[in-house]
């Protein structure tokens, strides 16, 4: 555990540097923006997202340099001869990482999202660019499901103002149109949650005759808010479990087709603290027997394999935000891929 911590304290202050040098010019352009603020507002945050970020990363560099150590100092040959299997060896090592896969996943679904917060909103406001800020805040022919009767269609709005352009809400019964309300611009109001329609005109169907009334202004309500307009992935990181579960069950009854990209985050939260155990079993087969060239070639070799499960997840990441696929596999896939080699190592190892 102490290389542990030793292991994640060498780590951060590397993301922290780079971090900075890439984004120096950006504080620098904002000549109100103080180093308290940068630091308390930015970077505490920011250490708290890659801390549980390298979790996995730290823990699997740890146990491979403190077996290492132990095997160097033929510790192990002595724990044996007298004959202790290797996988009551193994029992230790799974007790420390429990501590750290509850940790993990506490930070996960819950500490985490509620710091991304505050951190993007830093972002959003002194380093993302004009485009950026642009994609963010506005939205462009949009349409929505708010129950099993009601659509909503918006051609334009922006959700810095809250304000849009040429809405229309749609009332069915079946496949049978009831009635539609359209105005040529809609505002949000934050403080009491009411839209106000400007230029509105409302169409309700009879059986055999139809009813148009308009007026230039109108206060009503809908079972939306701006923010459900935007559909961007990056949210969904600063939603604690609970409530992105809760919103996935929203959209899903809204009639949003494509929510796997809320699901690998969803997912990610748990798989990735679950492979603490995977990557343990790893680290101590491959440490665990006294090598030519000591530490350093173990640590090689547990780099290279961490490194190319990082490339194999953000590759499941990818793939698993594709519309029409099963987020829940291609996220799991590389456990799967990496818990069947932690099998064939800790067989081979046994004997």
């Amino acid at each position: 555990m102490v290389t542990f911590v030793f292991t994640l304290l060498i780590l951060i202050p590397i993301a922290v540097a780079i971090d900075i040098s890439e984004k120096i010019d950006n504080f620098l352009e904002h000549a109100d923006l103080t180093v308290d603020q940068i630091i308390d507002e930015y970077y505490v945050n920011f250490v708290i997202y890659y801390a549980n970020t390298f979790m996995p990363l730290a823990l699997f560099i740890a146990v491979i340099f403190f077996t290492s150590k132990l095997s160097n100092n033929t510790e192990i040959i002595a724990i044996t001869n007298a004959k202790v299997s290797f996988t009551r060896f193994l029992y230790p090592y799974f007790v420390g990482s429990t501590l750290i896969v509850f940790l993990s996943l506490l930070m996960n679904h819950f500490i985490v999202p509620n710091s991304s917060t505050e951190r993007k909103g830093f972002e959003k406001e002194y380093i993302n660019n004009r485009s950026q800020k642009r994609a963010l805040k506005s939205v462009r022919e949009f349409s929505l499901q708010l129950t099993d009767s009601t659509y909503i269609y918006i051609h334009s709005f922006d959700t810095e103002n809250n304000s849009g352009y040429y809405f229309s809400s749609e009332v069915y019964d079946g496949i049978e149109l009831k009635s539609k309300l359209m105005a040529d611009r809609i505002r949000f109001n934050k403080e009491d949650s009411v839209f106000t329609l400007n230029t509105w005109r409302q169409r309700i169907v009879y059986q055999n005759r139809d009813s148009i009334f308009s007026g230039s202004k109108l206060d009503t309500v809908f079972d939306f808010t701006p923010r459900d307009l935007i559909y961007k992935s990056a949210f969904a990181q600063e939603m604690p479990s609970d409530e992105l579960i809760e919103y996935i069950d929203l959209s899903r009854t809204r009639g949003v087709k494509n929510l796997n990209a809320y699901l690998v985050e969803l997912h990610k939260r748990t798989s990735m603290p679950m492979a603490s155990y995977i990557l343990t079993v790893i680290a101590v087969a491959l440490a665990f027997r006294k090598r030519r060239g000591g530490t350093g070639v173990n640590l090689a070799i547990g780099i290279g394999i961490m490194f190319f499960y990082v490339f194999l997840m953000k590759i499941a990441e990818v793939l698993g935000a594709v519309a029409g696929v099963n987020s829940f596999v291609y996220v799991w896939m590389p456990n799967l891929v990496f818990g069947c080699l932690a099998v064939y190592l800790y067989l081979n190892a046994r004997k």
